[in-house]
């Protein structure tokens, strides 16, 4: 009996009509040349073939009785054509790119919940989008995937399976499975199966209390030491500014109780221009996502006059997930962000965020090999779903302070385009979870040579993402104005110190052939300076293109090389 772990059904006792518990992505795919077989009927052929390699897809609730412990997994055959539906988008999704219409259809799709009497899963095909400009038909497909089956990272894993890095697919080696298949669970196996789980995660949290309690003290201790609350004055000059992620985030449009209604956008970035500029300022793709995000927000409240004095705070997802693990349940825990948006200097907002993210990286890794993905569930199911069900028929979030403003999250996805069923993946926009209090959320993967964002909103909180969207463009946009400048001195210091490398190249190669004839010395000097400026040229190249300059460096126009 594969009994759910505690993390992954608090994903399902946690969901309410208001608060569905699904997360996905919006995808656009440009189909092969002259393929005339509607999408849908071939991406069900395809599912259904890679689907022995996908068990998180062919499995479905067993509920224990009465409700008494963690539900199970068990053994489905899940029916394509339930699975895999076909939508027909408005007519207006023909002239333009369709991202306005797709939009719409996934705030609508994205408030409906998964049925939980099948696998918890669906994709949509959204048909009549143009065409590319050379006449090859796309088309939109939303997922869903529930939180209590997958969690981000597993979910970019299952995305490998079903996936490829070529149109013509690869061939899969398949063998039976030798597994005698559990489609249901008697009483007596469901009673045995919880209170062995039981047991056992009682042992364990006994065995492990001395550590446990050992690396919370210490990291109590260093997470205010490096929040400055025990250190007296001032920072001093030129040192990174204190931080501190130990605060309640103030009220804002986003901290209310959420209805069933959805809004969502996305946005592409380019991934190429993000490294670029993190590299500029030495920070990480985190970092510059973080501050992009800031600066946006910062702009949308502004523009209707409803920005806070205090800095917004950002809930970020930290994954807990061992580096080759591709277990589809639930790795993650959650740490919090400061975003500086009361700050009104770019540069000083970079620097805020930048110190605060090396605090809750400082802090995670104290904690993150004792935080529990797993524990005692006996009784929770009744516990959890009540509680639930108060805070939001009380409206709570309506009245006490939040920790967090909105939901941050950075997944890490492929490096090279990917092909579903022989088409072309363009895009991919995450959709994630809103609930009630923080009423937004941001999830951003990487693609290819992009970092695709997706914006999911209540309905009533933020009636309009695309605003936000267009926001983020505009933080991107003030970033590459930031950069210029910093970036152009990086390509004068790394001249000079081209200049410098090639004379000096020079010298030692002279010296070195000191005894050969003048010709066999010239020959060795041209085949050592066309090396070095080729692989100079390829450096300081690659930090020119930032600005849009390719101008050549060439030793005769460096100080040294003068």
């Amino acid at each position: 009996m594969k009994q759910l772990s505690g993390l992954d059904a608090t994903f399902l006792y946690l969901e309410t009509p208001e608060m569905p518990m699904h997360v996905g992505a919006l995808n656009v795919y440009e189909l092969p040349a002259g393929q005339r077989a509607r999408f849908s009927t071939v991406l069900r052929k395809h599912m259904a073939q890679r689907m022995p390699m996908m068990p998180a897809l062919r499995r479905r609730l067993w509920w224990m009785p009465l409700n008494l412990a963690n539900p199970a997994w068990v053994d489905a055959d899940p029916d394509m054509r339930y699975h895999v539906v076909e939508h027909k988008l408005p007519k207006s999704a023909g002239t333009g790119d369709g991202m306005v219409e797709m939009e719409a259809l996934v705030g609508e799709l994205h408030a409906q919940r998964l049925d939980r009497d099948k696998p918890l899963w669906r994709m949509h095909v959204m048909e009549g989008l143009a065409p590319t400009a050379d006449g090859r038909k796309r088309v939109g497909v939303y997922s869903q995937f529930h939180h209590a089956a997958v969690d981000g990272q597993a979910a970019v894993a299952l995305a490998q399976v079903f996936l490829d890095v070529s149109p013509e697919g690869r061939q899969l080696n398949l063998k039976p499975s030798r597994r005698t298949r559990t489609a249901s669970l008697g009483l007596s196996q469901m009673l045995r199966g919880a209170l062995a789980n039981e047991v056992q995660q009682v042992v364990g949290i006994v065995r492990n209390l001395p550590a446990t309690v050992g690396t919370l003290k210490s990291a109590a201790g260093n997470a205010l030491q490096r929040s400055g609350l025990l250190s007296r004055g001032k920072p001093s000059a030129g040192t990174a500014p204190k931080v501190s992620n130990l605060t309640l985030a103030p009220r804002t449009v986003f901290n209310q109780s959420i209805t069933t209604g959805r809004s969502f956008a996305g946005v592409s970035l380019s991934l190429t221009e993000i490294k670029a500029i993190g590299r500029a300022f030495d920070a990480t793709i985190n970092d510059i996502v973080l501050v992009v995000c800031s600066t946006a927000l910062r702009r949308y409240l502004q523009q209707h006059n409803a920005l806070p004095r205090k800095s917004l705070v950002a809930a970020v997802p930290i994954s807990l997930r061992v580096k080759g693990d591709t277990t589809s349940d639930n790795q993650a825990s959650m740490a919090l962000v400061s975003l500086g948006t009361n700050i009104g200097d770019l540069r000083k907002r970079l620097d805020h965020v930048k110190a605060a993210t090396a605090v809750m990286k400082s802090a995670m890794g104290d904690v993150r090999s004792i935080l529990p993905t797993d524990f005692p569930s006996i009784g929770v199911p009744w516990l959890m779903e009540a509680l639930t069900s108060l805070y939001g028929k009380a409206k709570v979030a309506d009245r006490i302070p939040q920790v967090a403003n909105v939901t941050i999250s950075n997944v890490p996805g492929p490096p090279v385009p990917l092909y579903l069923a022989g088409a072309r993946m363009q895009c991919n926009f995450p959709t994630s979870i809103v609930v009630h209090g923080v009423a937004l959320n941001i999830t951003v993967e990487s693609y290819d040579k992009q970092m695709d964002f997706g914006l999911v909103a209540d309905a009533r909180a933020m009636p309009d993402a695309r605003a936000l969207a267009k926001a983020i463009e505009i933080a991107f946009e003030d970033l590459r104005l930031l950069s210029a400048p910093v970036v152009e001195d990086a390509v004068d210091v790394a001249t000079d110190l081209a200049g410098n490398v090639i004379a000096a190249a020079r010298r030692g190669v002279s010296a070195s052939v000191v005894g050969m004839g003048r010709a066999a010395q010239q020959a060795v000097n041209r085949v050592a300076r066309s090396a070095m400026e080729t692989a100079v040229n390829q450096a300081v190249g690659a930090v020119k293109r930032t600005t849009g300059k390719a101008t050549a460096v060439s030793p005769r126009k460096t100080r040294a090389g003068r």
